[in-house]
Protein backbone atom coordinates (compact mmCIF):
# COMPACT_ATOMS: atom_id res chain seq x y z
CA UNK A 1 0.00 0.00 0.00
CA UNK A 2 1.26 3.51 -0.82
CA UNK A 3 2.21 5.58 2.25
CA UNK A 4 -0.50 7.78 3.73
CA UNK A 5 -0.16 11.06 5.58
CA UNK A 6 -0.48 9.07 8.79
CA UNK A 7 2.37 6.80 7.66
CA UNK A 8 4.58 9.80 7.02
CA UNK A 9 3.78 11.22 10.45
CA UNK A 10 4.53 7.87 12.07
CA UNK A 11 7.82 7.49 10.22
CA UNK A 12 9.36 10.96 10.20
CA UNK A 13 7.56 12.34 13.22
CA UNK A 14 7.99 9.42 15.60
CA UNK A 15 10.11 6.50 14.40
CA UNK A 16 12.96 8.14 12.52
CA UNK A 17 15.76 9.47 14.75
CA UNK A 18 17.19 12.09 12.35
CA UNK A 19 20.79 11.11 13.26
CA UNK A 20 22.43 13.97 11.35
CA UNK A 21 19.60 16.50 10.91
CA UNK A 22 18.75 15.00 7.50
CA UNK A 23 22.29 15.47 6.22
CA UNK A 24 22.55 11.69 6.10
CA UNK A 25 20.53 11.87 2.87
CA UNK A 26 23.14 14.16 1.30
CA UNK A 27 25.97 11.63 1.58
CA UNK A 28 25.74 10.55 -2.11
CA UNK A 29 26.72 14.14 -3.10
CA UNK A 30 29.53 14.32 -0.57
CA UNK A 31 27.52 16.37 1.89
CA UNK A 32 24.70 18.90 2.05
CA UNK A 33 26.73 21.90 0.81
CA UNK A 34 27.51 19.94 -2.36
CA UNK A 35 23.88 18.91 -2.76
CA UNK A 36 22.82 22.54 -2.43
CA UNK A 37 25.46 24.25 -4.55
CA UNK A 38 25.98 21.41 -7.02
CA UNK A 39 22.41 20.32 -7.72
CA UNK A 40 19.69 22.50 -6.18
CA UNK A 41 20.97 26.07 -6.42
CA UNK A 42 21.93 25.94 -10.13
CA UNK A 43 18.28 25.16 -10.87
CA UNK A 44 16.65 27.86 -8.74
CA UNK A 45 19.09 30.78 -8.59
CA UNK A 46 17.31 32.74 -11.38
CA UNK A 47 14.40 33.28 -8.95
CA UNK A 48 16.49 34.29 -5.94
CA UNK A 49 16.80 36.27 -3.80
CA UNK A 50 13.08 36.70 -3.16
CA UNK A 51 11.19 38.80 -0.65
CA UNK A 52 9.04 36.01 0.79
CA UNK A 53 9.95 32.32 0.46
CA UNK A 54 7.85 29.39 1.67
CA UNK A 55 9.44 25.99 2.21
CA UNK A 56 7.12 23.00 2.45
CA UNK A 57 8.30 20.01 4.51
CA UNK A 58 11.72 21.30 5.62
CA UNK A 59 12.46 18.36 7.90
CA UNK A 60 15.29 19.36 10.23
CA UNK A 61 16.34 22.31 8.06
CA UNK A 62 18.73 20.77 5.55
CA UNK A 63 17.80 23.30 2.84
CA UNK A 64 16.30 25.89 5.19
CA UNK A 65 19.76 26.97 6.30
CA UNK A 66 20.51 28.19 2.76
CA UNK A 67 17.11 29.72 2.03
CA UNK A 68 17.37 31.94 5.12
CA UNK A 69 20.00 34.13 3.50
CA UNK A 70 18.11 34.44 0.23
CA UNK A 71 14.98 36.23 1.40
CA UNK A 72 13.59 38.94 3.65
CA UNK A 73 11.00 36.57 5.09
CA UNK A 74 11.07 32.78 5.23
CA UNK A 75 8.07 30.68 6.22
CA UNK A 76 8.44 26.94 6.78
CA UNK A 77 5.61 24.48 7.21
CA UNK A 78 5.69 20.78 8.09
CA UNK A 79 3.12 18.25 9.27
CA UNK A 80 5.56 16.90 11.86
CA UNK A 81 5.79 19.09 14.95
CA UNK A 82 9.17 17.57 15.88
CA UNK A 83 10.62 18.98 12.65
CA UNK A 84 9.25 22.44 13.32
CA UNK A 85 10.41 22.31 16.94
CA UNK A 86 13.90 21.34 15.85
CA UNK A 87 14.06 24.11 13.24
CA UNK A 88 12.74 26.64 15.74
CA UNK A 89 15.64 25.78 18.05
CA UNK A 90 18.23 25.44 15.30
CA UNK A 91 17.42 28.84 13.77
CA UNK A 92 16.52 30.64 16.98
CA UNK A 93 19.00 33.45 16.27
CA UNK A 94 17.27 34.36 12.99
CA UNK A 95 14.45 36.92 13.09
CA UNK A 96 13.19 36.51 9.52
CA UNK A 97 11.69 33.01 9.86
CA UNK A 98 8.17 31.88 10.77
CA UNK A 99 7.09 28.35 11.70
CA UNK A 100 3.88 26.45 10.99
CA UNK A 101 2.57 22.93 11.60
CA UNK A 102 -0.04 21.77 9.10
CA UNK A 103 -2.18 18.74 8.26
CA UNK A 104 0.04 17.57 5.40
CA UNK A 105 -2.26 18.90 2.65
CA UNK A 106 -3.02 22.56 3.30
CA UNK A 107 -1.10 25.78 3.90
CA UNK A 108 -3.19 27.26 6.69
CA UNK A 109 -1.61 30.38 8.13
CA UNK A 110 0.01 31.44 4.85
CA UNK A 111 -1.72 34.54 3.48
CA UNK A 112 -3.25 34.80 0.02
CA UNK A 113 -1.04 36.32 -2.70
CA UNK A 114 1.93 36.68 -0.32
CA UNK A 115 4.66 34.27 -1.48
CA UNK A 116 7.25 34.98 -4.17
CA UNK A 117 8.87 31.54 -4.22
CA UNK A 118 7.62 28.21 -2.85
CA UNK A 119 10.11 25.37 -2.55
CA UNK A 120 10.18 21.72 -1.53
CA UNK A 121 13.01 19.20 -1.83
CA UNK A 122 13.19 15.47 -1.11
CA UNK A 123 9.94 15.33 0.89
CA UNK A 124 6.98 15.48 -1.49
CA UNK A 125 8.46 12.51 -3.36
CA UNK A 126 6.72 10.37 -0.74
CA UNK A 127 3.33 12.08 -1.15
CA UNK A 128 0.55 10.67 -3.29
CA UNK A 129 -1.59 12.55 -5.81
CA UNK A 130 -4.22 13.76 -3.33
CA UNK A 131 -1.53 15.57 -1.35
CA UNK A 132 0.21 17.03 -4.40
CA UNK A 133 -3.03 18.30 -5.89
CA UNK A 134 -4.06 19.87 -2.61
CA UNK A 135 -0.71 21.65 -2.30
CA UNK A 136 -0.92 22.89 -5.88
CA UNK A 137 -4.39 24.26 -5.20
CA UNK A 138 -3.01 26.00 -2.12
CA UNK A 139 -0.07 27.38 -4.11
CA UNK A 140 -2.51 28.97 -6.50
CA UNK A 141 -3.92 30.81 -3.50
CA UNK A 142 -0.75 31.87 -1.68
CA UNK A 143 1.55 32.76 -4.58
CA UNK A 144 1.80 36.36 -5.73
CA UNK A 145 1.13 37.10 -9.41
CA UNK A 146 4.21 35.80 -11.26
CA UNK A 147 5.22 33.88 -8.12
CA UNK A 148 7.31 30.78 -8.77
CA UNK A 149 7.20 27.26 -7.36
CA UNK A 150 9.82 24.50 -7.45
CA UNK A 151 8.76 21.02 -6.30
CA UNK A 152 10.74 17.78 -6.21
CA UNK A 153 8.13 15.02 -6.53
CA UNK A 154 7.66 11.45 -7.65
CA UNK A 155 7.43 10.33 -11.27
CA UNK A 156 6.89 6.68 -10.39
CA UNK A 157 3.29 6.89 -11.59
CA UNK A 158 4.76 6.74 -15.10
CA UNK A 159 5.53 3.07 -14.37
CA UNK A 160 2.10 2.15 -13.05
CA UNK A 161 0.50 -0.62 -15.12
CA UNK A 162 -3.24 0.08 -14.98
CA UNK A 163 -4.18 -3.32 -16.42
CA UNK A 164 -2.24 -5.17 -13.72
CA UNK A 165 -2.81 -2.47 -11.06
CA UNK A 166 0.83 -2.51 -10.03
CA UNK A 167 4.17 -0.95 -10.89
CA UNK A 168 6.23 -2.31 -13.75
CA UNK A 169 9.42 -1.51 -11.81
CA UNK A 170 10.69 -1.73 -8.27
CA UNK A 171 9.98 1.17 -5.91
CA UNK A 172 13.47 1.50 -4.43
CA UNK A 173 13.16 4.81 -2.61
CA UNK A 174 9.64 4.88 -1.21
CA UNK A 175 8.26 7.06 -4.00
CA UNK A 176 4.58 7.87 -4.38
CA UNK A 177 3.05 5.54 -6.94
CA UNK A 178 0.17 7.74 -8.14
CA UNK A 179 2.22 10.81 -9.14
CA UNK A 180 3.96 11.43 -12.44
CA UNK A 181 5.22 14.45 -14.36
CA UNK A 182 2.06 14.46 -16.48
CA UNK A 183 -0.31 14.21 -13.51
CA UNK A 184 1.53 17.06 -11.76
CA UNK A 185 1.19 19.23 -14.87
CA UNK A 186 -2.53 18.49 -14.92
CA UNK A 187 -2.83 19.60 -11.28
CA UNK A 188 -1.26 22.91 -12.29
CA UNK A 189 -3.55 23.24 -15.31
CA UNK A 190 -6.62 22.50 -13.21
CA UNK A 191 -5.75 25.03 -10.49
CA UNK A 192 -4.69 28.07 -12.44
CA UNK A 193 -0.94 27.57 -12.48
CA UNK A 194 1.37 27.17 -15.47
CA UNK A 195 3.86 24.30 -15.31
CA UNK A 196 6.80 25.77 -17.20
CA UNK A 197 9.62 23.25 -16.79
CA UNK A 198 9.71 19.59 -15.84
CA UNK A 199 12.95 17.68 -15.52
CA UNK A 200 12.41 13.94 -15.19
CA UNK A 201 15.40 12.42 -13.42
CA UNK A 202 16.86 9.04 -12.51
CA UNK A 203 17.35 9.32 -8.76
CA UNK A 204 20.29 7.13 -7.78
CA UNK A 205 19.67 4.43 -10.36
CA UNK A 206 18.34 3.74 -13.83
CA UNK A 207 14.64 4.29 -13.16
CA UNK A 208 13.31 7.78 -13.95
CA UNK A 209 11.46 7.84 -10.65
CA UNK A 210 11.53 11.58 -9.82
CA UNK A 211 10.64 14.91 -11.36
CA UNK A 212 11.66 18.52 -10.71
CA UNK A 213 8.76 20.78 -11.64
CA UNK A 214 8.84 24.55 -11.98
CA UNK A 215 5.52 26.39 -12.08
CA UNK A 216 4.30 29.97 -12.09
CA UNK A 217 1.14 31.81 -11.14
CA UNK A 218 0.20 33.97 -14.09
CA UNK A 219 -2.92 34.95 -15.94
CA UNK A 220 -1.03 34.94 -19.23
CA UNK A 221 -1.37 31.23 -19.95
CA UNK A 222 0.04 31.51 -23.48
CA UNK A 223 3.17 33.36 -22.41
CA UNK A 224 5.11 30.25 -21.45
CA UNK A 225 5.41 26.93 -23.22
CA UNK A 226 5.80 23.69 -21.33
CA UNK A 227 9.36 22.33 -21.44
CA UNK A 228 9.87 18.65 -20.68
CA UNK A 229 13.41 17.35 -20.26
CA UNK A 230 14.16 13.70 -19.61
CA UNK A 231 17.52 13.80 -17.83
CA UNK A 232 19.03 10.34 -17.84
CA UNK A 233 22.31 11.78 -16.56
CA UNK A 234 21.11 12.94 -13.14
CA UNK A 235 22.68 9.98 -11.37
CA UNK A 236 25.97 10.82 -13.09
CA UNK A 237 25.56 14.40 -11.87
CA UNK A 238 25.41 13.14 -8.29
CA UNK A 239 28.57 11.10 -8.84
CA UNK A 240 30.34 14.07 -10.40
CA UNK A 241 29.45 16.39 -7.52
CA UNK A 242 30.57 13.71 -5.05
CA UNK A 243 33.92 13.38 -6.83
CA UNK A 244 34.46 17.13 -6.54
CA UNK A 245 33.62 16.97 -2.83
CA UNK A 246 36.03 14.12 -2.24
CA UNK A 247 38.83 15.80 -4.17
CA UNK A 248 38.64 19.38 -2.94
CA UNK A 249 37.07 19.19 0.52
CA UNK A 250 39.87 17.06 1.97
CA UNK A 251 40.00 19.05 5.25
CA UNK A 252 36.52 18.04 6.40
CA UNK A 253 36.73 17.27 10.12
CA UNK A 254 35.03 13.90 9.65
CA UNK A 255 36.29 13.26 6.15
CA UNK A 256 35.00 10.07 4.66
CA UNK A 257 35.52 8.97 1.09
CA UNK A 258 32.06 8.38 -0.33
CA UNK A 259 31.81 5.49 -2.75
CA UNK A 260 28.64 4.51 -4.58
Amino acid sequence: MPPTIEDNVSCFGKEYSWPDEGNEWSVPWGGTPYLWYGTIFPRIFPFLPATNILEIAPGFGRCTQYLLGLCTRLQIIDLNSNCIDHCRNRFRDFTNIEYYVNDGKHLDGISDNSVDFVFSWDSLVHCESDVLESYINECSRILKPDGIGFFHHSNLGQYFDASRKCLSCENLHGRAESVSASSFKKFCDDHGLVCVNQEIINWRGDIRNDCLSLFIKTGENNRYKHNLFVNNEFHREILHVRDIANMYDFRRSHYEQVIM
